[in-house]
């Protein structure tokens, strides 16, 4: 693995001609003509009227210099690994007896997710929490996401994305640590383990119950089920199949929907924003689960960086790399399943080894920041275990 090794500070500077040209492209948006009926309809995507709500919004009310402001308040770097930029987070606690915790993000997210834990996560202390949960953080972006872009080669995905991780803890001078991942995170999170097991000394996964709809098809049938759940298995089976458009789109054919999400920031808008909304907690209205604000600080970093573009090839790499998104190891693992559903511990957890499975009815895809709370206790919960 090639690499210049050092590691540089970064801080995230927006032209401010990029910013006029944002508001300048949105101000010139040519919206589709609306079917009469389907102006608030999500079951063909993003409901026309959100996203022209959305835009309006990211023209004339979002300020991207005070969220610009909120994420340069914490310590950023980037260092070259096997030719790509990566870029991180990289935030000591001050408590002598604090861990390392390696985060890594999904998609269609991005470090934005979690930096409103990184304060809680560090110094408890100064949030209400026990300094005796204290970690050093470190949050990178994936490679041809967020600020870790341009790409620089093909052949970046999954497996290659793990050697990197491993390599960065390494270079912060973290030989063993514990880790934390969702959806893509959790791909990374759980192949370190298997790679790495004397160095990856716990890990923690959160999900949802949208992972029933992969039941089949990445995740094996459970023995023994009444033909009442080989039922609601069929329900989100057929759920994921009329919602995973965008990802085999972006499996077999990321060009197109590349060259769109680069030059149209409405088209970025939409393709993140759908997600946002039907992954998140069902329960919650249009807009209520996310903070408006924070969706659309994690959209502009895709706008700005081009990623929608870069992260679609990181898609396409891992879907044709022929490897499996789940890598099974023996280290310690906990789970927290947000937005639950009773066949979750049958499909997840089936022989009753992960002995830390929490389940919450709250929350949903984008746990961290829908409910940060619950998430940062069950997180400090499970590796209190497994620190000394």
């Amino acid at each position: 693995m090639t690499n210049t090794t050092q590691i540089r500070p970064f801080r995230i500077d927006i032209p401010q001609s990029d910013l006029d040209e944002l508001r300048e492209r949105l101000s010139r948006t040519r919206f589709p003509h609306v079917v009469p009926g389907t102006e608030g309809d999500w079951g063909r995507g993003i409901a026309p009227r959100y996203l022209r709500e959305l835009v309006e919004y990211w023209r004339d009310g979002f300020d991207w210099r005070p969220q610009e402001e909120r994420l340069n308040a914490y310590d950023q770097f980037t260092t070259e690994i096997d030719g790509q930029t990566i870029h991180f987070f990289h935030v000591r606690s001050p408590e002598p007896e604090a861990i390392p915790l390696l985060i890594t993000h999904g998609y269609p997210g991005s470090v934005v997710e979690f930096s409103e834990l990184i304060g809680p996560l560090t110094d408890p202390r100064s949030y209400g929490g026990d300094p005796a949960d204290a970690f050093h953080v470190v949050i990178p972006s994936l490679p041809g996401f967020g600020f870790s872009t341009p790409l620089a080669s093909t052949g970046w995905e999954l497996a290659r994305t793990t050697e990197a991780f491993a390599e960065l803890m390494s270079r912060l001078g973290y030989e063993k640590f514990v880790a934390q991942g969702g959806d893509v995170g959790a791909g990374v999170t759980g192949r370190l383990a298997a790679l790495y097991p004397e160095r990856v000394v716990a890990t923690h996964i959160n999900s949802d119950q949208g992972m029933l709809g992969l039941v089949g098809e990445q995740l094996p049938m459970p023995d023994g089920l009444t033909d009442d759940e080989l039922a609601e298995i069929d329900v989100a089976r057929a759920e994921w199949a009329q919602q995973q458009g965008y990802l085999v789109l972006q499996n077999t054919q990321p060009n197109v929907i590349a060259a769109a999400l680069t030059d149209s920031p409405v088209a970025q808008l939409g393709w993140i924003a759908e997600k946002f909304q039907i992954w998140t907690d069902p329960a919650r209205p249009e807009d209520a689960a996310i903070d408006r604000d924070l969706l659309l600080t994690n959209i502009s970093i895709y706008w700005f960086t081009r990623s929608g573009a870069s992260a679609a090839q990181f898609l396409w790499e891992t879907a044709h790399s022929g490897m499996a998104w789940v890598a099974a190891s023996g280290v310690p693992q906990g789970w927290a399943v947000f937005n639950t559903h009773p066949l979750m511990r049958r499909v997840m957890n089936p022989d009753g080894r992960i002995e830390h499975f929490s389940e919450y009815a709250e929350g949903g895809h984008f746990a961290a920041v829908e409910e940060p709370e619950l998430f940062l206790a069950d997180v400090r919960a499970f590796f209190r275990e497994y620190r000394g």
